[in-house]
């Protein structure tokens, strides 16, 4: 006979010793498929890139909510390593429990910063993007391999610093933004990317990177092979020195946007090996 609501209420109320009793007779073909199933889940923390931002995730989100993931998608300020590292390091403090920590793009440089020494990053996964070593940077990684066209398409401008003077920080042509950084994804969409894309700052790109969480927690990557932003053969160098499991998938830089369900499946692969 099904169990009533009634029944099933007052089961959860009781104590867990007592509950422990109740339950005593085995479920399961092992103890640990037990405490697997009963186990908290990781907060999956999203982290974008240059010429993004948060709303890139939304796909991925959707999914990690119906496999009912607690999510969090920052807003990466992409001002400097250091200091987007710093920020992201505030945020997973207001996060309980243990954490998957994603990046895209220039975000994989943030979490592998941000990740190092946090007990509580139980794995980083890594999308079309940047797995520094230390003494690293971004355009340096980049430039190391044949492939990117990012250069030909960005405009630089100028932004005030909050101590004076100006910084440099870069945007991709509107009319390239969909060739160079989303050509599978539809042109009306693209369009909406490229008017709501977040400049990033060209200290943010040349600033070296600190330790490398990647050397000490387990990491997934997901290689977008149509990558004109970052060089798919940079992308599985990367991904091959830091050990990761490794997928890839013919998609352009926008990966997140255009195949949210492989992202989605490479955290989610991330997520239960925490568990």
């Amino acid at each position: 006979m099904l169990p009533t609501k009634r029944t099933l209420t007052l089961a959860l109320a009781l104590p867990a010793t007592l509950a422990s009793l109740i339950g005593a007779a085995p479920t399961s073909s092992s103890p640990a498929a037990g405490a697997d199933r009963h186990a908290p889940k990781p907060t999956v923390v999203l982290v974008h890139g240059a010429f993004a931002d948060a709303s890139s995730w939304s796909g991925t989100i959707k999914r990690l909510r119906r496999a009912g993931y607690p999510v969090v998608a920052t807003a990466n300020p992409l001002r400097g390593l250091a200091d987007d590292t710093a920020y992201l390091r505030g945020v997973l403090a207001g996060v309980d429990g243990p954490v998957v920590l994603v990046g895209h793009s220039y975000g994989g440089s943030v979490i592998s910063g941000a990740a190092a020494g946090d007990s509580r990053v139980k794995a980083l996964v890594y999308i079309a993007a940047f797995t520094p070593d230390k003494g690293e940077s971004a355009a340096q990684l980049a430039a190391e391999f044949p492939g990117s066209t990012l250069g030909e398409t960005v405009n630089p401008q100028s932004y005030p610093l909050p101590g004076g003077g100006t910084g440099t920080e870069l945007v991709i042509d509107r009319a390239e933004y969909h060739r160079q950084f989303a050509a599978d994804v539809p042109a009306a969409d693209a369009a909406v990317m490229a008017a709501t894309q977040r400049p990033v700052s060209t200290v943010a790109l040349e600033e070296k990177a600190g330790e490398a969480a990647w050397k000490t927690i387990p990491s997934w990557a997901l290689i977008a092979t149509a990558d004109k932003n970052i060089p798919p053969a940079a992308e599985r160098w990367m991904a091959r020195r830091a050990g990761s499991h490794t997928t890839e998938v013919d998609a352009s830089h926008a990966v997140v946007v255009s195949r949210p369900a492989v992202v989605t499946d490479v955290i989610l692969d991330a997520a239960r090996a925490t568990r």
